[in-house]
């Protein structure tokens, strides 16, 4: 099947994703920075865009997400919000930004005040209020499942999630836990394809999947390995840039690929 990737031509929402699940058609993310990169996104046909505390780790050089600040999240988000205006921007809350409802309702705010969409936010069943609380007060929220990189060190590493039946069962669980609190979202990092397919199969809500098979509603990657910018890219990641010789195309092709079901592959996936 082909695809030709064209620029937005109006504001993505929450329920225009909605629609696209209803319909089995596939829609992009890229976890990006900065402004040129949101704008070229938009021109690229990138459905959502992520200004995701990864920044921690592709631009400021820390080797994990849990120094990212507020204050690093609002100043990315505004620049992305500056340069993209029709793509569905999600913002991540960074480490112990959202431990207790009332931090997650203040800060939730700053980053929609940024210029944010959706709030992204990582855990289980036990964000199930705080979900509810944001929800309420009319903030869209992605809930974030399997490879939680603020957990990095609970989780003994950056490891694939769910292939334990207990493992499994968990996610599936707190998956639909979340969808019923209220998230409009839902990524899924480093899960088992099967068990990927299972939660999308279960939830009303789209499925955003790194590393998580091809059957999510939509794929995530960042910026950097896309452009083979990662010393040590991940499995799950794809240079796209050794293809098409230059960015715009890089982004293109990239939307194009998913859309058409041709990645991930099956190197890209955990079974």
């Amino acid at each position: 099947m082909a695809y030709c990737s064209e620029p937005l031509t109006k504001p993505i929402t929450i329920l225009t994703l909605q629609k696209l699940k209803a319909e089995q058609e596939k829609f992009t993310c890229v976890a990006l920075y900065d402004a040129p990169m949101a704008a070229m996104a938009e021109q690229s046909g990138v459905e959502t865009v992520l200004v995701g505390d990864s920044l921690g780790m592709t631009v400021l050089g820390y080797d994990s997400t849990l120094p990212v600040t507020m204050e690093h999240m609002l100043y990315h988000v505004e620049a992305v919000a500056r340069g993209n205006k029709k793509s569905l921007i999600l913002g991540d809350m960074p480490f112990m930004s959202y431990a207790t409802t009332d931090q997650a309702m203040h800060n939730a705010m700053r980053i929609m005040q940024a210029g944010a969409h959706v709030v992204k936010i990582e855990g289980g069943e036990w964000l199930a209020p705080t979900v509810t609380m944001l929800a309420e007060r009319g903030i869209p929220v992605c809930a974030h499942l399997g490879l939680t990189p603020q957990s990095v060190n609970k989780l003994g590493g950056f490891r694939v999630q769910g292939r334990t039946q207990q493992q499994a069962d968990k996610l599936l669980a707190d998956a639909i836990a979340l969808e019923r609190a209220g998230a409009d979202l839902l990524v899924l990092e480093c899960v088992p394809s099967e068990l990927a397919k299972t939660i999308t199969q279960r939830l009303s809500i789209p499925t955003i999947g790194i590393g998580a098979g091809k059957d999510t509603d939509a794929q995530v990657l960042v910026i950097n390995d896309i452009l083979g910018l990662t010393p040590k890219p991940p499995k799950f990641s794809k240079n796209f840039l050794v293809e098409t010789q230059d960015i715009p195309s890089a982004l293109t092709k990239y939307v194009s690929d998913v859309k058409t079901g041709v990645f991930p592959e099956l190197a890209h996936t955990f079974d």
